[in-house]
């Protein structure tokens, strides 16, 4: 009784995943990654060498699609869920930097979204579920009853994608992630399939400024909010 469907959009590198994770667990939701499974179908489209020099072969891609099968299974130890791509755990190879220069492109793919957003409306029809994106408030789940849209500036958001790749022992230069961050950025929201909007209820939420734990206590509290809203008119 009083489950809700939070659906969190906004930029690259805005800590979306981090946020999301950590409130399905305390709120005992389900936990998705849509990033991460757009990852994974671009991880499948270079090992089947539909992506050569950066020019993507579309009708390639599109034939072998049905030959992608995704599953998010739970660790345990971890506490949240890890992708697999065709029974292999791909978690750590679709979070580097070669995956986050081809994925905006491979996401603006009408059929690609198509059968993700299938893949992520059949997860989240019972409700309970925190799912982060770029467009799960206008298009997966627009009738979401919690909304938030993510945002910060271009070289704040670099700056912690260049420690997080870092910390992973990539060797990467800053200017080369503020570069794919402001790529990204473009072909996100100037896609033709599903861009990159905030939905007209959403709370956007800038976290420029704002460590993880302040950033977590407002949203929980948002959240809180709303889940109580819909236990009163259940």
């Amino acid at each position: 009784m009083g489950k809700i469907t939070i659906a969190i959009d906004g930029y690259s590198s805005t800590g979306k995943s981090t946020i999301a994770k950590e409130l399905a667990k305390v709120l005992n939701y389900i936990y998705v990654d849509t990033g991460a499974m757009y990852r994974a179908i671009t991880l499948f489209a270079l090992e089947n060498k539909c992506i050569e020099n950066a020019n993507i072969d579309h009708n390639k891609l599109i034939d072998l699609l049905p030959e992608a099968k995704l599953k998010f299974q739970f660790n345990r130890e971890l506490g949240y869920s890890e992708m697999f791509l065709n029974g292999k755990n791909v978690e750590r190879e679709i979070r580097g930097m070669p995956i986050s220069k081809e994925v905006s492109k491979i996401s603006v793919i009408p059929e690609v979204r198509e059968k993700l957003v299938s893949m992520q409306r059949k997860m989240g029809k019972k409700k309970g579920i925190v799912m982060d994106g770029r467009d799960i408030g206008t298009v997966v789940f627009p009738d979401a009853e919690f909304k938030i849209f993510m945002t910060a500036s271009p070289d704040i958001r670099a700056s912690r994608r260049y420690k997080e790749l870092i910390s992973r022992g990539e060797k990467v230069t800053y200017e080369e992630v503020l570069k794919n961050v402001r790529e990204r950025d473009y072909i996100d929201s100037n896609r033709l399939s599903s861009p990159l909007l905030k939905a007209n209820d959403a709370i956007e939420f800038d976290n420029s400024d704002m460590g993880l734990k302040e950033q977590f206590e407002r949203i929980h509290y948002y959240a809180l909010q709303v889940i109580e809203k819909q236990k009163k008119n259940a």
